[in-house]
């Protein structure tokens, strides 16, 4: 009879985790926790779209630029290869369009300052790749705020289960670590999670800031080239 008694306490006692059960932890949680967590997971989605869709921003533009300028090098009419691609949303051709709108306005009654009308240009033109630079970039910034604050959010939800498992070891009056250990695992599993969200928006981050300066830097050498062709251009005027 005791035998039996003990056999059916024993199937009727809980079986302890074998394993971490992410939504178990996050259901167990806190609700400042859940919160926490909640938060940086929300982030997260956001950021991979966000990381998603740059990259892909970012192929297309170098390879629409490079196209253009083979397209653009290869032509004898500058102005009709634009006129190709004014509907196209192609950054080398907006700077080009900048540069020839500016050249008709310095040359419109005669150049009586050679040197002032290709100031003029260059500076249109360089205008011009700082705003497709920043029209590139607009949205890392995002990248790098979660990358920075994302942890620090994180350790907010940790402190802040563990106080509350000291405060269960006080109201219990039981300093077992049975008592402890789940709020705390809870806790430290909201870290877990600001660092799951860092650490590829920092990643990304780091990448696209290159990828960025590489795309500008395509720009400024259409740029800079196009302008002495136009250089040349006003010497003749």
């Amino acid at each position: 009879m005791i035998l039996s008694d003990l056999l059916a306490a024993a199937a009727t006692m809980p079986v302890p985790p074998t394993r971490l059960e992410p939504v178990k932890l996050f259901m167990d949680a806190d609700i400042v926790v859940k919160a926490v967590m909640a938060a940086l997971l929300l982030a997260s989605i956001w950021s991979w779209m966000i990381i998603i869709s740059v990259a892909m921003k970012i192929g297309g533009a170098k390879k629409r630029a490079r196209k253009f300028e083979r397209d653009f090098w290869a032509s004898e009419n500058y102005e009709e290869t634009l006129d190709a691609y004014r509907n196209q949303d192609v950054a080398p051709a907006r700077i080009a369009w900048g540069a020839i709108t500016e050249w008709k306005k310095s040359t419109k009654g005669g150049v009586k300052d050679v040197r002032g009308a290709q100031g003029r240009i260059a500076a249109v033109m360089d205008s011009h790749v700082a705003e497709e630079a920043d029209r590139m970039a607009n949205r890392l910034t995002f990248l790098a705020t979660l990358g920075s604050v994302a942890p620090f959010v994180g350790l907010f939800g940790t402190v802040w289960g563990i106080m509350n498992s000291f405060f269960q070891i006080g109201a219990q009056n039981n300093s077992s670590l049975a008592v402890v250990a789940p709020g705390i695992s809870e806790a430290l599993f909201a870290t877990a999670i600001g660092l799951f969200a860092a650490i590829p928006a920092v990643i990304a981050y780091n990448r696209f800031s290159a990828s960025v300066n590489s795309y500008e830097a395509i720009l400024q050498r259409f740029a800079d080239r196009f302008n002495a062709n136009l250089g040349r251009e006003l010497e003749r005027v």
